[in-house]
This record gives structure tokens, C-alpha cells and sequence, in this order.
């Protein structure tokens, strides 16, 4: 655990007891704060109570006498309304503060000389698996990485700092709306498409709190940033800081700001001198040798030349795999480690589970469990990783359902969908072979069926474009579903070895 100093013998409010807010509370009191706690469920409170917490109720405190209120994520700070527990601290002007904020400062209260190096990162899609890709390169590469936030642990439990360590920290656009002095050695954004737009006000609130993982970078801070979208490109053109702009501009979307290009450089083959990735005008290269990076598939380019050759790396298929391995290459790099020691490892990645993970082979059918993918950004990603799908979808629907994936229909074989957006994308896939199928169970079924019967080598791909939580109680419990269903079909399981 990493105890957070700064509010010693000072009460602090902690709203929210699931995994951040306990571990904050945890960690404040380890840096000699008096944490009070409250969460609207009873069994936060009763956890809370069984640990020795001090448990009151907030919308009764005086808030006069609270050093911070730390907000749980799931808490809006702003949208659609303030949390109540919000509108109390900025009437008290107590400020508003979340668990990497927190972490933030334990690091900063540290010797400049015995801080460890943090690289976080961010994004609408791909964030989970360009972490998880990070820890494993650097890991393997012999250094001492510690690897958290969204992902798996809290960063608060993540082991005390040391000098020689690297935090790789997985952020949401909730945790940063609750930064003020974060400022990771290397941050990066992977890209940015509509998600979250109720809990943001829009687009540009979004947008916005994205942004905020490059506010507290110095000059020497190293900024990673995906530029296929106009969003993407605005924000990095306005950096100041040492900034690696990488493309892959496999489906640039636009954003609508004039102020901004809407270049982007499309096709398979490698980028020639006038078609390398997007640079920003105020382009400082991070490091000697490195220049803007291209990611296509199986590849990536700096300029016109291969910095790394991908085709070996099976659990790292299609092009934004390719674009996640380009942040993992320039993170290495970044933090010293060599070219050949950081291809090396690449290469070794054994994937992550529920994002284009292979879990079985039955006969000539491959299983791939995409269940990672909540929203058709995350599924179009899938989609164009292979030519025939049989495609599993469905779940809770986000706005806009599957619409913008109609240039991929042609890919589909089928598709079977399941739970409340079924419906829906029935009518979306219009002339689309397709079935409703209800159930996960029931899909699964009928997609190794249909797809055996087609003969040579077939996927069937759970790829949802939609949350979970109609009949799961998060993707990681459907995509084990997944996993179970085609186990239960007598299916071999595979590994990316």
C-alpha cells in the first residue's frame, strides 16, 4: 500500500466504499490523515465499521472542519448533476479529490531523486490492453514495474514507491476529472471516440477530461498520442511537451472543429516520406532516433523504415493491436530500455483475457473472446482483424448501436445476437444474415454450428459493441460465459503461444 501524506490529524471525507474509496481510506490513514467515510449502501458502511473506520453521515458533517472530500469514480463530479456530497465541499470550498490525485501527491512528497517513474494511460478503447502490453514489455525487459489503476488493483495498493521502480497506471476519464497536480513521465492517450457523453456533458467535457492526463507534464515529460482522430490531432498539436504522434488511420473519425486537420494517411502498405504519421507543428522527437510512428498491420514504421515486425506475435493480430504495440515500443524506449531487448518481449506478449483472446479451437473453428469490446469502436476494432466472422453481439446498447460498423457488414457470415440491443441491431444488419438468439449460451451454439458447416478455417467472435449488464455483471463474467460455452462444445482450449 502506498500511504498518502499530507493530511495528518486532518479529517478527510470519503464518499463511495467500493475498491478506490476503501483503499483511499486505507491509505490516507496509513499517512496519518482521519478518514470519515460514508457510502449510501449499508454494505459499504458495514465493511467500513468492520475495519475500524469511523463511519458518519456526510450530508450531516460539518464540512468546515474536512481537509478534501475523495469522491469515488462512480460518483459524478459534474454531470448529469453534482454528487451531493460535491455540492457540500465546493460550498465548504473543500476540494474535490480521487485516488490518483491522491497517489499523485504521495509521489510528489517524495525526493525528486528518490521518485519512481510513472506511465499512465488513457483512452476511449485499447487502454486496458496497451497497459497491460507495457507492464509485460518492461517487466520482461528487467525492470522493477508495478501495474494498476482501472486495471486490476487499485493504484493505491500498488507496492510503496522506490527509486527504481515504474508505475503503469490504467486511467478513466473519471479518475482524471479528478486530478489537479498528476503529472506522468510518460502519458498517452490511445484514441478518442463518443462514450461517457452523460457523465461529461457532451463531447467537449469528454474530450476535456481526457486531455487532462498531459496537464501536469513538465518539458521533459514524454506525451504518446493516438492521431486517427480529429481529437486526437487537436490535443497533440497543442502539447507542449515532448510529443510522439502514432497513426494508424485505419477509420479516421472527424470531429468537426475546423480549427483542426482532418489529414490522415489510409491503406495497408507501409508509409512512404510523404505518408509517415502525423506530427504536430511544435514536434520535439522524445528520444534520439525516434519519429513519428505508423502503425499498420503486422508492423511499425517510423518514417520509412520498420521498426518492428509483428507477424510472429500471434496474440498481437490485426491493426490496432499494431497501434497498441507502437505505444508499448515508444514507452520502452522512452524509459531506456533497447530496441532489441523491447522487440524481443513484444513478441512474447501471451495477450489479455477477454480482448481478442483465443480460447478454443473446435476442428477448423477458431474462438476468439472480444468481450472486452462494450461499445462498436471496440468491435469495429475486432471486425477488421478478419476477413468471415461469425459474429456474436449484443448486450446493453450505447448510443448509435452498431450503425457506423456497416462498412464492415460484408465481413459478417452471420451474426447472432443476444440481450436487450437485439432488436435493434437486427434491424441495423437489415440484409446481414442474422438470427436473434437471446442467449449467450444459445449463440454460441448456433455460430460453432453454422460455422462448421461452412467449412476450411472459420472465427466465431464475440465482439458485443454493447455493455454487459442485462444478463452479466460485467464483461469479464460474459466473456468467462464465453470461455465455458465453448469449452462445453468440446472445443480444444488454445493459448497465443
Amino acid at each position: 500500500m502506498i500511504p498518502v501524506p499530507g493530511f495528518e490529524g486532518r479529517r478527510v471525507a470519503v464518499f463511495g466504499l467500493g475498491r478506490s474509496g476503501i483503499t483511499a481510506a486505507r491509505a490516507l490513514q496509513a499517512g496519518g490523515a482521519i478518514p470519515i467515510l460514508w457510502d449510501d449502501g449499508e454494505a459499504g458502511r458495514a465493511q467500513a465499521k468492520g475495519e475500524g473506520f469511523t463511519v458518519e453521515d456526510l450530508a450531516a458533517a460539518d464540512w468546515s472542519e474536512f481537509a478534501a472530500l475523495v469522491l469515488s469514480p462512480g460518483a459524478p463530479l459534474t454531470h448529469p448533476r453534482p454528487h451531493w456530497t460535491v455540492d457540500l465541499a465546493r460550498a465548504a470550498g473543500v476540494p474535490v479529490l480521487g485516488d490518483i490525485e491522491l497517489f499523485a501527491r504521495a509521489l510528489a512528497a517524495r525526493q525528486k531523486d528518490q521518485r519512481p517513474r510513472v506511465v499512465a494511460i488513457t483512452g476511449t478503447n485499447g487502454k486496458s490492453t496497451t497497459t497491460a502490453l507495457i507492464g509485460w514489455v518492461l517487466k520482461s525487459a528487467g525492470l522493477t514495474v508495478h501495474v494498476g489503476g482501472n486495471i486490476g488493483v487499485g493504484v493505491l495498493v500498488l507496492p510503496q514507491p522506490t527509486p527504481d521502480a515504474v508505475y503503469v497506471i490504467e486511467v478513466s476519464s473519471y479518475q482524471l476529472d479528478l486530478t489537479t497536480t498528476f503529472a506522468p513521465d510518460v502519458a498517452i492517450l490511445t484514441n478518442i471516440s463518443p462514450d461517457h457523453l452523460d457523465r461529461h456533458g457532451g463531447m467537449d467535457g469528454y474530450v476535456a477530461a481526457k486531455r487532462r492526463i498531459f496537464a501536469g507534464q513538465g518539458a521533459d515529460g514524454v506525451a504518446l498520442v493516438g492521431v486517427d482522430e480529429d481529437w486526437g490531432r487537436g490535443i497533440a498539436a497543442r502539447l507542449s511537451q515532448r510529443v510522439i504522434a502514432i497513426s494508424s488511420s485505419a477509420h479516421p473519425r472527424e470531429s468537426g472543429d475546423p480549427e483542426l486537420s482532418s489529414e490522415h494517411h489510409a491503406g495497408d502498405h507501409h508509409p512512404t516520406s510523404s505518408q509517415s504519421a502525423y506530427r504536430p507543428q511544435n514536434w520535439v522527437p522524445a528520444f534520439a532516433g525516434m519519429s513519428g510512428i505508423k502503425a499498420v498491420p503486422g508492423a511499425i514504421w517510423s518514417e520509412d523504415r520498420e521498426l518492428v515486425n509483428l507477424t510472429a506475435a500471434r496474440s498481437l493480430p490485426g491493426r490496432h493491436n499494431a497501434q497498441n504495440a507502437a505505444f508499448a515500443y515508444a514507452t520502452a524506449r522512452a524509459l531506456g530500455v533497447t530496441h532489441d531487448a523491447a522487440v524481443a518481449v513484444l513478441l512474447s506478449f501471451p495477450g489479455l483475457a477477454h480482448r481478442m483472446e483465443a480460447v478454443g479451437r473446435l476442428g477448423s473453428v477458431r474462438f476468439i473472446n472480444d468481450s472486452k469490446a462494450t461499445n462498436a469502436d471496440a468491435a469495429r476494432q475486432a471486425l477488421a482483424s478478419y476477413r468471415s466472422v461469425f459474429w456474436i453481439a449484443g448486450g446493453v446498447p450505447k448510443a448509435g448501436g452498431i450503425a457506423d460498423l456497416a462498412d464492415l457488414f460484408p465481413r459478417i457470415a452471420k451474426a447472432y445476437l443476444i440481450g436487450d440491443a437485439a432488436p435493434a441491431f437486427a434491424d441495423t444488419l437489415a440484409d446481414t444474415p442474422h438470427i436473434i438468439a437471446h442467449t449467450l449460451d444459445a449463440a454460441v451454439a448456433a455460430a460453432a454450428a453454422d460455422a462448421a458447416s461452412a467449412g476450411g478455417d472459420q472465427i466465431v467472435l464475440l465482439s458485443p459493441a454493447c455493455a454487459s449488464f442485462d444478463q452479466f455483471k460485467d464483461f469479464e463474467a460474459r466473456g468467462e460465459a464465453f470461455r465455458a460455452a465453448v469449452l462445453a462444445l468440446g472445443a480444444v482450449p488454445e493459448t497465443a503461444s
